[in-house]
């Protein structure tokens, strides 16, 4: 008997060792399974990211050509300007009368 005995508490203990393990496997595995789905949801923040840089260079680049056009017209006009105010300056002086 005491062989049946022993036996028997020899497998008892190898169920207990087996369940144990088996709940470490299963931890094991959801921690992996939260873990996947954290990095999922890295990439996939990620990915957006990188969309929204990508956007926000094109807007850039538009912007700054915008700014280019604008500080050449502004170039201009002012040139204009200054042609003009010259022109006038020029009209007035020989609108003066002459002081005898």
């Amino acid at each position: 008997m005491d062989g049946i005995k022993t036996s028997l508490e020899t497998i008892e203990m190898s169920l207990e060792r087996l369940a144990s393990a088996i709940d470490a496997l299963e931890r094991a595995a959801e921690r992996r399974m939260r873990h996947d789905e954290w990095r999922a949801t890295v990439q996939e923040e990620f990915a957006l990211m990188q969309d929204d840089r990508s956007r926000l260079a094109v807007e850039l680049d538009a912007a700054l050509d915008r700014s280019r056009a604008l500080e050449s017209a502004n170039n201009e006009a002012a040139g204009r300007l200054a042609h003009a105010a010259q022109a006038i300056g020029r009209i007035l002086g020989e609108l003066k009368p002459e002081a005898d």
